[in-house]
């Protein structure tokens, strides 16, 4: 059993709703430390509506409405007085389609952390190694760094996405379906960074790829209709899952 301090967020009956459709029901879910917890479901159930609750990205969205608790390391992050941007910058997001900044490559790391004050070149420069190597990409563009980022592959562009987030020093990555515009063969470069990156990062990712989730998690949530109808041990709730719709589900009968 994991202890309780391993948990990084721990929801508690979380309710949203657009206006008056509700999108998320009495969500229960904890979210372990250095874990990667695969969301998985049919399109329309809530798997990125409640990956956006976890950085208050729906705040953007006017009709949106939250009820419930939401405590990251203990902290109730839908208080009045909490700090979104501090928030968003301990749990960096990064989203299905790559979106790297018109810019070159090093300036795409550099943009965070110099809007964070940080002037230093040589500090900066260090970021930018750092992260690109914890994302696997400094090898292929060491020698492109004052490239425009839109010159980069696909796969590419999406470890650059990644390592814009690292740089901001993250203690979570979420990721929204990540690899569903990539080939085989970025997406299985992805899927070895995710492994790599947990040793450092807790990882929550949104995927419609069964077995990208059964290869890559430690922890499966499986979301229907905005309720989660079953969430545990990844192995377990592959192998032998406790409700038939789970079953029903991963074996490809439906959604």
């Amino acid at each position: 059993m994991t202890n309780p301090q391993n948990i990084v967020f721990d929801v508690k009956q979380l309710n949203l709703f657009y206006g008056e459709t509700q999108a998320l029901k009495n969500i229960d879910l904890p979210i372990y430390e250095r874990e990667v917890t695969a969301l998985i479901g049919p399109s329309g159930c809530g798997k990125s509506t409640f990956l956006r609750t976890l950085n208050r990205m729906n705040d953007l969205i006017e009709s949106c409405r939250v009820e419930g608790d939401v405590y990251y390391h203990q902290t109730h992050i839908y208080q009045e007085r909490m700090d979104v941007i501090g928030l968003r910058k301990k749990v960096g997001m990064v989203f299905q389609k790559p979106n790297p900044f018109p810019m070159s490559i090093y300036d795409n790391i550099t943009y965070g952390p110099k809007c964070q004050g940080i002037k230093d070149k040589s500090e900066l420069k260090r970021i930018v190694e750092e992260s690109l190597k914890q994302a696997a990409l400094w090898d292929e563009v060491k020698d492109r760094l004052k490239e425009s980022a839109l010159s980069l592959s696909g796969g590419q562009q999406q470890r650059l996405c990644i390592a814009r987030t690292i740089a901001m020093k993250p203690d979570v990555i979420l990721m929204d379906e990540p690899t569903s515009a990539l080939d085989p063969v970025a997406t299985a470069k992805i899927e070895d960074l995710i492994i790599e990156l947990k040793k450092n990062y807790t990882i929550i990712i949104v995927t419609h790829n069964m077995q990208q989730a059964a290869r890559i998690s430690d922890k499966t949530a499986f979301f229907l209709m905005g309720e989660i109808i079953e969430f545990g041990d990844t192995a377990h709730i592959f192998s032998t899952p406790e409700h038939k719709k789970t079953e029903e589900y991963i074996t490809g009968r439906f959604g």
